[in-house]
Parts: structure tokens; sequence; C-alpha cells
């Protein structure tokens, strides 16, 4: 008797953990979504730490071996340090000491009110990141609006700059062909323009996941507008600027990139003479996570090259 009943426990305790589970998703799916990609990341073998910059709590997730060289990737615009998630562990079992930061306002860092959200204001950041990590000299990548961030930073600091890496990236003077207003849409159909504009063949999200997002972006929706409006002043934009990099830059663009599109890339890659440019078909503005197969391989082999 005791036998069966203990297998009734079991039974039912693994329904109620399936219903708790269910009822959480169906509540709060972005809370989900998160959580499963912090696993992977764990998995991957990251540590989530923290350290501070200009007062601010940074948060930053750091894999791969302590000894091998350094790599600092820098997200975009709503981005978040999450969104390596596919690209960093190559870097990793390359053997890179790769470092994911999340930039002041987004992922699990702070949301000051009193910060300007700028991207030289943000590139200060990455730099005293540098600094608190000890590091003196890195492999830094950004990716959208983090490929703005980090050509400042390698230009304003050229020797804290190895090797530069620029995915999908802003930063030369273009007038957006899209509503910029669609990086905080405020209802279903706004969210299925913006996917439209971020992949080539966007995912139809259920309602109540959209419910989610959209709940998400309306918490944090100011720092994004402020970071837009800030953008698009076109005082930071760094076309003159880029003939002036002297280290290695491999540049890495989704031919059906919406966003930033590929003719910007192509702008990018004759403005600094010594860059290297790898163009991926069939992938949008987030290729650095859904065609990071085809990407990491090619990374890593750069990251590898010697300078001449």
């Amino acid at each position: 008797m005791n036998r069966p009943r203990k297998s009734v426990w079991i039974v039912l305790a693994l329904l109620t953990l399936l219903l708790v589970a269910a009822a959480a998703f169906w509540m709060h799916p972005v809370g989900v979504f998160d959580a499963i990609t912090e696993l992977r990341l764990y998995v991957s073998g990251a540590e989530s730490l923290a350290t501070t910059v200009s007062g601010h709590r940074i948060h930053y997730y750091a894999l791969g071996p302590k000894t091998g060289p350094v790599v600092v990737l820098v997200h975009g615009l709503g981005g978040r340090a999450e969104d390596w998630e596919n690209l960093a562990p190559y870097l990793g079992k390359a053997g890179c000491r790769v470092y994911l930061p999340d930039l002041v306002g987004y992922g699990h860092s702070e949301k000051p009110k009193n910060f300007s959200y700028s991207v030289p204001d943000e590139a200060a950041v990455v730099v005293g990141f540098l600094d608190a990590m000890g590091l003196k000299q890195v492999d830094l990548g950004g990716w959208s609006m983090g490929g703005w961030i980090v050509q400042l930073v390698a230009v304003e600091h050229p020797e804290r700059v190895h090797k530069l890496m620029l995915f999908d990236s802003a930063g030369l003077y273009a007038k957006p062909a899209w509503d910029t207003r669609l990086f905080t849409p405020k209802n279903p159909a706004e969210l299925k323009q913006f996917y439209a504009l971020l992949m080539p063949n966007p995912p139809n999200v259920p309602g109540f996941v959209a419910i989610d997002i959209l709940l998400s972006v309306k918490r944090n929706g100011w720092i994004i507008n402020r970071a837009m409006s800030s953008m698009l002043t076109g005082r930071d934009v760094t076309d003159k600027l880029l003939p002036d990099l002297k280290m290695p830059v491999l540049i890495v663009w989704g031919a059906e990139d919406r966003i930033t599109p590929l003719n910007l890339g192509e702008e990018m890659h004759k403005l600094i003479p010594q860059s290297e440019m790898d163009v991926i078909p069939g992938c949008g503005h987030l290729a650095p996570s859904q065609c990071a197969v085809k990407i990491g391989p090619a990374v890593a082999s750069f990251l590898k090259q010697k300078q001449s």
C-alpha cells in the first residue's frame, strides 16, 4: 500500500508544479522567458555579478577562462546583457574571458532618473566598467547603439581597445526610414510592426505575451525615449571619426537589417580602411542572436588573428 500511495503523491506534486508553472507563464510570460535565458547563460558557465561605476550599480555576466584574452560586448538600445547569450559562448569556448555588462538603465543595472542615457555618457560608463574591472586593454564589441558606443570608446581611448567589433551598428549620420516611436510600442499592432523591423520572419506573438511585453516597455520606455532623443540630434555621429581608427575592426551585418540597413555597414567599411566585413544572408538586425551559429566561428577566428 505504501508504494502506490507514494506514487500518487509524486504525481500530484508534479501536477501541482506544472499548474504553478503554467499560471506563472500565463501571468508573467516575459519573466519566465527572462529566467530561461538567464538559466542558459548559467549553464554555459556564466557568472552573474555586479560592480559600481560612477556611483551606479552595474550588473554584468562573466564567462570563459579567467586567464584568456578579454572580450567585452555591449548591447543595444532597449537591450540587455542576455542578448549575447547565443554568441558569447562561442567566444568563451574559444578561450576568451567574456564580459557582458548591462549599460546604465538596462537589464539588471541601476536606472537613475538623473542620467542622460546619451551615447557619450554610456561610452563613459563602458570605460568606467573597464576601470572597475582592472582591464587595461580589451577586444571590444557593440551591437546597434552599443556599436555606436564602442566606436566612441575606440576613438577616445584607442589604447584601451585591442580589436573592435561592430554588429549591425548605429553611429553614422542617417535619418531612420522607419518610425522611431516603434522602439516603445504602445499596442499589439505597433509591437508587430516593431518585430517586423527587427527580423525578416517575425513570430506571431500570443496576445497574453504581447500584453506583458507592452507592460515591460511602458515601465522602462522613458529610458529608451531619452536615449533615442539624444541620438536623433546627430550631435555624436562618428562619420568623421571612423577613419582615425587604427586597430583591427570586424564589421558584421545582417543582410536583411531594416533598423540599420546594410548600406550603413558598407559605408563604415569604406571609412575604416583596415576593416573586415562579414554580411550574413537571411538575417536582420538581431543577427548576433538569431544567426550566432553563422557569426560565432568568424568572430572567434577574427579574435585569434595576430596583428601584423
